[in-house]
């Protein structure tokens, strides 16, 4: 079972050490549903990370009519794979106009992230993050 967004932000809070918070992130991508491995193609990488993440965006539509997006992740490194979980705890399941109204940087410095994450896996998590929000994008001006 995947970790709600306020799951992962108490957690966070309530745990003061940076490497109990690393196994923490470590735990949260071992939850991630299983991942298909048809799934993993060269169209659903994200470019920009220098581990290997997956994401498939799928994308289904509210009574409204607003696009609601959906995301599969998966990587190939522990640590990314918990950021993965992360961003989809923050985005999955959400309507693209409120994906792209979440200031996700707040999210990611009240968890502190940006201050003990190295360069490479800051970009990588921008990658994806920008991903996600091009996606978004698109939805809403497909709809």
């Amino acid at each position: 079972m995947t970790a709600s967004l306020d799951e992962i932000l108490e957690n966070f809070e309530f745990i003061d050490d940076w490497e109990d918070r690393y196994k923490y992130v470590i735990e949260l991508g071992r939850a991630l549903p299983a991942f298909p491995d048809d799934q993993r193609t060269e169209d659903n990488k994200v470019r920009g990370c220098v581990s290997q993440v997956w994401l498939v965006t799928q994308i289904t539509h509210g009574e409204d009519g607003s696009a609601i997006l959906t995301f599969l992740g998966d990587s190939d490194a522990l640590i990314v794979q918990g950021l993965v979980a992360i961003v989809l705890a923050v985005f999955s399941g959400h309507s693209a106009k409120d994906i792209l109204a979440t200031d996700v940087d707040a999210i990611f410095a009240r968890i502190g992230l940006k201050d003990h994450l190295t360069p490479q896996r800051s970009n990588g998590l921008k990658s994806m993050v920008q991903r996600i929000k091009d996606d978004a994008a698109s939805a809403l001006a497909a709809a």
